[in-house]
């Protein structure tokens, strides 16, 4: 802990640090917000809310692998500067439209403007993530990096719970929010400002036709190129199968009840968001403490085992969830169970990365990863989908069902097989 302190006595990472987390807190708010917009136009529509999240995830296939690629080649300080501006304007002018059009329709300008909003965010990331060496010595780059993950994941429940309070409050309201959630980028910009770093030229000044005709190789070979050779790399290696069938299964089941189970906590606690907003906080502490649980104790465990320990753990509590949740209508069992259901998920995420850094050599880690997110990602729109089409014409509760009896019945399989005897040797 006194480690920790020690890399935030440093002026510079403690502006990015605490920007950072502002920043993290504002786009979460920025999610509660538009849910509360969604359920004002459409109550209860999943496949309203779908269509927002598309519009939030589009961007991490088209937008991302450029952003990467131009945050090695352009100020990162200003990039991170100027990004948390524009995805301010740019929440100023969901209010700024709304008002000029009280019915929201068409509301398809609000999901273009979410388009656009996420496509900056995505520059800001690598850019955060990338200007952390210039801010700390090399002896405190492991303890900076673990500040910003595990602080940022407390931000983002934050974000999620006060934004989900906040919205509700009549005298605030969804657009007194969304000015809350403007005010956060520009105050992060504003600390990002005071940073001070010696940075080498980055190739800022290039000719209109030579940045263009970069913009195009770019995206030839890291929208697809990039995504096609790491899935080559992956495919061709057995013992990557495991990891890349695990994350397909839970990005699958995360898309296939994340609007679903929105509109299930809607329903059953009566609330548009201050409930969703405070449970999703207490998933995203149980995710936080389940990680810091997992990195203390979980080291003599089979990481294999522990996965499918998981996957079971999560599948029963999803399955309590809805059926504690969906008769009661009880906050505090919802609470309870929503933090179990999360710190149960944490070692998914951690083992099946491990395994990826085990198993990939360095110089490849980049590709790989950047495809492993293709594929869970492309798991979770096509599930988030056809899960909010299924919603309009099946009740929501059998689809959360189905979703924990399949994550858990993967799991004793996958624990069965592991324990057997042919597995062990």
């Amino acid at each position: 802990m006194s480690r920790l302190r020690d890399v935030l006595t440093e002026p510079n990472f403690f502006l990015l640090w605490l920007g950072q987390l502002i920043s993290q807190f504002g786009d979460k708010f920025t999610q509660m917000a538009l849910v509360a917009l969604i359920y004002k136009k459409a109550p209860g529509s999943a496949y309203e809310l779908a269509k927002l999240f598309i519009f939030v995830v589009v961007p991490v296939f088209i937008v991302g692998p450029i952003a990467g690629a131009y945050s090695d080649r352009w100020n990162r300080k200003h990039i991170m500067i100027v990004s948390d501006i524009i995805r301010g304007f740019l929440v100023l002018l969901i209010v700024f439209y709304w008002t000029l059009v009280p019915s929201l329709q068409p509301i398809f300008p609000i999901y273009i403007i979410v388009f656009v909003i996420y496509s900056v965010t995505r520059f800001f990331i690598p850019a955060k993530m990338s200007i952390i060496p210039d801010l700390v010595s090399s002896e405190k780059l492991l303890e900076a990096n673990s500040l910003i993950h595990t602080t940022g994941m407390l931000a983002a429940a934050l974000g999620f719970g006060i934004g989900g309070i906040i919205v509700s409050l009549p005298s605030i309201g969804v657009k007194g929010g969304l000015y809350i959630d403007a005010a956060t980028f520009f105050i992060s910009a504003a600390l990002i400002f005071f940073i001070r770093i010696k940075e080498t030229a980055k190739g800022v000044r290039e000719g209109i036709y030579a940045l263009g005709r970069h913009v195009k190789e770019i995206v030839a070979t890291s929208v697809f190129g990039e995504i096609r050779d790491g899935l080559t790399y992956l495919f061709s290696h057995r013992r990557m199968h495991f990891v890349i069938a695990l994350l397909f299964l839970l990005w699958s089941g995360l898309g296939a009840s994340h609007v679903v189970i929105i509109v299930f906590i809607q329903k059953a606690l009566a609330s548009a968001t201050r409930g969703l907003g405070l449970l999703i906080m207490f998933f995203g502490t149980g995710l936080f403490c389940g990680s810091l649980a997992y990195g203390r104790y979980g080291q003599g465990f089979s990481k294999a085992k522990a996965i499918f320990s998981s996957l079971i753990l999560s599948g029963i509590f999803l399955s309590v969830f809805v059926f504690a949740v969906g008769r009661s209508g009880n906050f505090y069992y919802a609470a309870i169970i929503t933090f179990l259901f999360g710190a149960s998920l944490s070692p998914i995420m951690i083992s099946s990365n491990t395994i990826v850094h085990e198993l990939i050599p360095e110089e490849l880690r980049g590709r790989v990863f950047s495809s492993l997110e293709a594929v869970m990602h492309l798991a979770y729109v096509i599930f988030l989908v056809a899960s909010s089409v299924l919603a309009e014409f099946i009740s929501t509760f059998y689809i959360l069902i189905t979703v924990s009896v399949i994550f858990t019945y993967f799991g004793i399989l996958g624990l069965m097989r592991t324990s057997s005897p042919q597995s062990a040797q």
